[in-house]
C-alpha cells in the first residue's frame, strides 16, 4: 500500500491550558521524507506542538492525522520522540539503558542497541553510568533511544542543547542521512544554524501560531517574523 501524500495533517488544532492558549487553530500538512526545523521564542508553543504530534497530549480542539488516520495507536510504533529532558536512567550504562527500551519495543536483535549507540558517535562498550555522562553525551544517547526502533517519523525537542559544535554537526549530518533514507524529521531548536545544511523547511511559531513557513532555514537565521493576526 502506497504511503499517503502527507505523513502529518493538523486541522484547526488548538491546545489550552486553563485559559492560556499554547496553540491556536493551527492548520498545516507535512510531506514524508523531509526535515522540518521548528523555531520560535520560549513559550511560543513549539514543544506543545511536538507533544501533540507524538500523542503525549491531546488537542483541546481540532484533529491530528498521522498517515491519514486519526487513530493514534497504529502510529505509535512508527514515531520516535526525544524530549528536552533526556528521559534516561542515570544508574545504568548507555547500553543498559537502550537494552531496557529495546525490551519495551519488543526488539530481540542484540545488535540493535549497539548499532544505535554507535550511530550517534558513542562507544557501546563504555561502562560509565549515564549519571556520569556529560550533557552532550546524554543528548546523543537520548537521540539513540529515539532511533532505536527505526521510526518513520522522528520528533526531536532541543537535540543540540549543551552539545559542542563538533558533536552538533555530527548529529545534524546523521539527521540528514536519516532524511535521505526516507525518514520524516521535526526538530525544535533555538539554534537554527545547526540545521542550515540539512533542513528542507522551517516553521516559525509565535504566540501559538505558525507565523512563517519557508524553504530551508536562512530566514530563521535572520530576524523572526511578526505575527500578523
Amino acid at each position: 500500500m502506497a504511503e499517503p501524500a502527507f505523513i502529518l495533517e493538523l486541522d484547526s488544532v488548538s491546545k489550552l491550558f486553563g485559559r492560556v492558549a499554547a496553540l491556536r487553530e493551527v492548520t498545516a500538512s507535512f510531506a514524508p521524507g523531509r526535515l522540518y526545523g521548528i523555531f520560535g521564542e520560549n513559550g511560543a508553543g513549539k514543544s506543545t506542538l511536538l507533544r501533540l504530534i507524538a500523542g503525549l497530549a491531546r488537542p483541546t480542539r481540532g484533529r491530528i492525522l498521522r498517515w491519514s488516520s486519526d487513530d493514534l495507536h497504529p502510529a505509535l510504533a512508527r514515531m520516535g520522540y526525544m524530549a528536552h529532558a533526556s528521559l534516561l536512567y542515570d544508574e545504568l550504562t548507555g547500553l543498559e539503558n537502550l537494552r531496557y527500551f529495546a525490551g519495551l519495543y519488543g526488539l530481540a536483535d542484540p545488535r540493535a542497541c549497539q548499532d544505535a549507540i554507535a550511530s550517534v558517535g558513542l562507544d557501546p562498550a563504555l561502562s560509565r553510568r549515564v549519571g556520569d555522562y556529560s550533557q552532550g553525551m546524554r543528548q546523543r544517547l537520548s537521540l539513540a533511544r529515539a532511533l532505536l526502533h527505526g521510526p518513520d517519523l522522528l520528533l526531536l525537542d532541543e537535540p543540540f542543547s549543551n552539545v559542542d559544535a563538533g558533536s552538533a554537526a555530527a548529529m545534524a549530518a546523521r539527521l540528514g542521512r536519516l532524511r535521505d533514507s526516507g525518514k520524516t524529521i521535526f526538530v525544535v531548536t533555538h539554534q537554527p544554524a545547526h540545521l542550515e545544511a540539512v533542513a528542507d523547511e522551517s516553521l516559525w511559531i509565535a504566540a501559538g501560531e505558525i507565523a512563517a513557513r519557508q524553504s530551508g532555514v536562512r530566514a530563521a537565521l535572520a530576524a523572526p517574523p511578526a505575527v500578523t493576526s
